[in-house]
């Protein structure tokens, strides 16, 4: 029987993340960071559920690679795939310096404010079942 104290660890830490970067989304002009602090949310989200349900937990950062291990637990999770895939990206670009175009915005950070939010409250949920 997993411990509930650990994944409430990851869940104060993906909301730590999540609330640093909304924290500071409305009067920044760092919006590749903040768009990171998003992916980590969604990451350390979707890990929550995966140390919960004591799924193999991987030690990688694809959020679609995380979330298809949580959907072998609850399918109903696969509604999170678009915005998986829009808030990947950030793990990379984010950090590194990349040889490909990078575009980041208001309307990008606020979009994956967005994505982050649906995947943390679709796992709480699915955490309280």
């Amino acid at each position: 029987m997993v411990d509930r104290r650990i994944v409430e660890e990851w869940l104060v830490k993906a909301d730590e993340d999540f609330g640093f970067a909304s924290s500071v989304v409305e009067d920044s002009t760092f919006f590749a960071q903040i768009c990171f602090h998003y992916q980590q949310a969604a990451e350390k989200y979707l890990k929550a559920f995966i140390v919960a349900y004591e799924l193999e937990l991987k030690r990688i950062h694809d959020l679609l690679e995380l979330l298809k291990i949580c959907r072998t637990q609850q399918s109903t999770l696969s509604g999170l795939e678009e915005d998986c895939i829009f808030l990947r990206g950030f793990y990379i670009d984010t950090r590194y310096p990349v040889h490909w175009p990078t575009n980041y915005t208001k309307e990008n950070a606020l979009k994956a404010k967005d994505a982050a939010s649906k995947i943390g409250t679709a796992i709480k949920e699915a955490l309280r079942k």
